[in-house]
């Protein structure tokens, strides 16, 4: 990547003078990284959350794995990554990690793996709901939460707590996150 500067009125130039800088580090693709990181992951259970480039110089690669993610995989791969785009690399900080527990998902197999546990959604109008993650669709595009409700039943005075299925679509929430429950 480079950066053009025109300087005018220096001493001695009556043209303008054109300086080139080049940046310090090469710039990668964020692609060139997903592929090599999808090569390391062949080998395993893991799999690619999300790959970020920072503007302060950093690739954050996120993994996660339904067994949780150990430091010995995430050191295993960023060595991987180092010796398969050495050069290309650049003068990047590679940061390999896990997804992050409590952050909400970013791909479908991490609303799979949290099928059966707790987690929060929030709404597109703002609305959080809790409940038990019951399934995901064949294709991941919805998920059903089953969650409690104060509903009116028959033959009862005061509304009771009953069990109901609400489905969402991804596309359709702000988020989804696994609920940490300390109880």
């Amino acid at each position: 990547m480079c950066n053009f500067a025109a300087f005018r009125g220096m001493r001695g130039f009556t043209k303008p003078l054109i300086l080139v800088l080049i940046n310090k580090h090469f710039m990668i693709d964020k692609n060139v990284i997903k592929t090599a990181v999808e090569e390391w992951l062949e080998k395993g259970d893991y799999y690619l959350v999300d790959v970020e480039m920072t503007p302060d110089d950093r690739i954050v690669i996120e993994i996660d794995h339904a067994d949780g993610v150990w430091i010995e995989d995430c050191a295993d791969l960023s060595r991987f990554l180092q010796e398969k785009l050495g050069e290309e690399l650049g003068d990047y900080e590679l940061e390999v990690g896990s997804a992050g527990i409590g952050q909400p998902f970013k791909v479908v197999q991490q609303y799979r793996n949290h099928v059966g546990k707790e987690v929060e959604v929030l709404q597109q109008n703002g609305q959080k709901v809790q409940g038990l993650l019951k399934e995901v669709s064949e294709d991941g595009a919805q998920f059903v939460v089953t969650v409690k409700e104060k509903q009116q039943v028959e033959g009862k005075k005061r509304p009771q707590l009953v069990e109901v299925d609400k489905t969402f679509a991804i596309s359709e929430i702000k988020y989804c996150k696994y609920l940490l429950n300390f109880k």
